[in-house]
């Protein structure tokens, strides 16, 4: 005979089978619940619950949280949103690791008090003594589970007013006190309720890995003698313009030893020998490896100056992490079976067919000494948080393990929470979905190549919209050392211009790879290709005097209306607009505890004035003056449809406007 369970079944010695409520659904959800729903604190938990019961019973539905360092669950009744489904916002304000579960049961003494109300208005008279037994006897019982004194006191006193006073409307009106009702509605029977088969966990960062601008540039470029190799100390002397431009972040390409076997010249050009700088990603040589610094740029001490001087400027410094060695780095001699070998017993480099990199070595995560390798990485991003490092940029993660990641990142955090680690990841979106899921606070993404409308409306509506919403964080940028775009190629300072307001609008996050930016830097090395003609990658560039074409005024002001309106330090509230041109954008975010907004505005088309009619009524208003923050003018919008013209071709006007309610 097949195996059957009695319907008694007991779980922690309560039975389970007289338990009518069922919670069916609990959002958000990451992975099934498996993985962490990500915030920074203020950032809104928005809790929905499907629940469920036969019948037509009131149910009562809390939801329960335990805050970050909190050993207590707090709760805090939901509130029915229609169709079974029940709704909560929680804020968590420090980060850390906070909880939600959902605990739910039949309300009885609502139940029995909407019966009565409804035979009183039916003027069901004979009734009404039994009521008021029934009524009595539930709130009691309600009373009886009470364990705060007070509360049994008055659930007690509630009841003695009008119990056996069948006759007496003042005794009605008692019984039916819907405040006296819900205070003892919410000490339910325990055998009879039900909590979610499931906690969500709420993983709570700093506000960084959320929001910030971020600027890299190559410290061995900031001299001020053209072709010669620069320093840290040279370098810092940078920071201060950085951060009058609005930056909040400074990302630096790998600072370490450069190898000089197979060394890179200009344009990625192979053999070129110690003369010339290298690529900074071919990590390692006799002066050492990941834990040093390029003898050319200094020294540890100098390093350590370097971040203090940042941090006066109100700047944090982003390490670029790296894990991949030159062929003279000392762990090719040192741990040479960390390293994948041919037949011929020559050791795998890295290749991209058709490029190939035989100045970089990767690592082989499959070598059997696999825990002593992921112990001395571990170690060097210690060595660094150490040195006062709080964000790093990951090369290439998805060529790395997924497990490796998840427990590194783990590891670094019980050290120091508040790092912030980047996924540098142009791969398969579910690939870099899951380094968001094993701990990457933010990720780059493919803004760089949408460029259509549809594109950027159908991108951005995926990235800030749940599910992706709750784990993944974009950070925006329309160019990096390895990547020059068509549309920067082709469209001149105005795809500049567009692509800066695009980036540092539609995300919290967002990045320039800074002098080749400002100065509009848009000429490939060949032909259908997205590398820079002589890219910094291969050789030290000069970038002064700052050209009259430069963008740092613009950069300057876009970094500060972000930093003046807190709505676009949000992704989630990222709403588009009609526009009857397919070649304008328009796009809106909200703050949510003020519900000020920011309307942006853009003409995708470098090339060309483009015209069309704007759908936006906040608020369901009509008329509507708004002020564009880029230039101070004021437009006075009538009905819900508005003119909007832009024009790219004339140099004394932008190709977007950034706009807000005018004062």
């Amino acid at each position: 005979m097949p195996k059957t369970h009695s319907p008694s079944k007991v779980r922690n010695g309560v039975s389970e089978g007289r338990r009518r409520v069922v919670v069916e659904r609990l959002l958000p959800e990451v992975d099934g619940g498996v993985r962490p729903i990500r915030r920074i604190p203020g950032e809104p938990v928005e809790v929905l619950a499907d629940v469920i019961v036969d019948g037509h019973e009131p149910l009562r539905v809390h939801l329960e949280y335990r805050p970050p360092g909190s050993v207590a669950w707090k709760s805090r009744p939901m509130e029915q949103d229609g169709n079974d489904r029940w709704r909560e916002t929680l804020v968590f304000d420090r980060p850390g690791t906070a909880l939600f579960r959902v605990r739910a049961w039949v309300d009885d003494v609502a139940h029995w008090q909407g019966g009565f109300s409804k035979k009183v208005e039916a003027g069901m008279t004979a009734d009404f003594p039994l009521e008021l037994a029934e009524g009595a006897k539930i709130i009691r019982e309600h009373a009886g589970r009470a364990e705060d004194e007070a509360v049994r006191k008055d659930l007690l006193e509630w009841v003695s007013r009008w119990e056996n006073r069948p006759d007496s409307p003042e005794a009605i009106r008692l019984s039916l006190d819907r405040a006296m009702g819900a205070l003892a509605g919410g000490i339910p029977d325990p055998r009879f309720v039900t909590e979610s088969p499931w906690e969500r966990e709420v993983h709570i960062e700093r506000e960084r890995a959320l929001r910030g601008a971020w600027y890299e540039f190559f410290p061995r470029s900031a001299g001020k003698i053209p072709g010669r190799h620069a320093t840290l100390r040279e370098a810092m002397e940078r920071l201060p313009r950085i951060a009058a431009m609005g930056f909040d972040v400074v990302y630096l390409p790998p600072i370490h030893p450069i190898g000089e076997s197979f060394r890179k010249g200009p344009n990625n050009t192979p053999d070129a020998g110690p003369d010339v700088p290298g690529s900074p990603w071919a990590i390692g040589s006799r002066a050492g490896g990941h834990t040093a610094i390029d003898p050319r740029l200094g020294t540890l001490e100098d390093f350590q100056a370097f971040l203090e001087k940042a941090g006066a400027s109100g700047l944090e410094v982003a390490m670029d992490i790296a894990f991949q060695c030159s062929p003279d780095h000392p762990y090719v001699k040192d741990h040479p079976d960390w390293f994948r070998r041919r037949p011929d017993g020559s050791i795998h480099y890295a290749e991209n067919p058709p490029k190939k990199y035989q100045d970089i070595y990767p690592f082989d995560f499959l070598t059997d000494d696999w825990e002593n390798l992921w112990a001395e990485l571990r170690n060097v991003v210690l060595f660094w948080v150490d040195k006062g490092i709080r964000i790093f940029r990951v090369d290439n993660p998805h060529t790395k393990p997924f497990t490796f990641w998840e427990w590194l990142i783990r590891e670094v955090h019980q050290v120091n929470p508040e790092v912030v680690f980047l996924a540098e990841a142009f791969t398969r979106p579910k690939i870099m979905y899951h380094l968001a899921h094993v701990g990457f606070s933010q990720s780059y993404t493919f803004f760089t190549w949408k460029n259509t409308r549809s594109e950027l409306v159908d991108y951005l509506t995926e990235l800030t919209t749940p599910p992706v919403r709750d784990f993944f964080r974009p950070n925006l940028w329309p160019n990096t050392p390895d990547i020059l775009h068509a549309t920067l190629q082709k469209g001149g300072r105005p795809a500049f211009l567009l692509r800066l307001m695009l980036a540092a609008t539609l995300s919290a996050s967002y990045g320039i790879y800074g002098p080749a930016y400002e100065w509009c830097e848009n000429v490939p090395v060949r032909e259908g290709s997205e590398e820079y003609l002589n890219s910094e990658k291969y050789e030290i560039r000069h970038w002064e005097p700052e050209p009259d074409h430069s963008l740092s005024g613009v950069i300057t002001r876009i970094n500060r209306i972000r930093r003046e309106n807190p709505a676009l330090g949000w992704n989630h509230t990222l709403t588009f607009h009609p526009v009857d041109n397919d070649q304008i954008l328009a796009f809106s975010k909200t703050d949510p505890g003020t519900g000020e907004w920011i309307l942006g505005v853009v003409n995708l088309d470098p090339f060309h004035v483009q015209t069309g009619w704007l759908s936006f009524s906040p608020g369901g208003s009509g008329d509507l003056s708004v002020e564009d923050l880029m230039t101070g003018s004021v437009y006075h919008w009538s009905s819900g449809r508005h003119y909007i013209r832009l024009d790219p071709t004339d140099p004394n006007l932008l190709p977007f406007h950034i706009l807000r309610r005018a004062s």
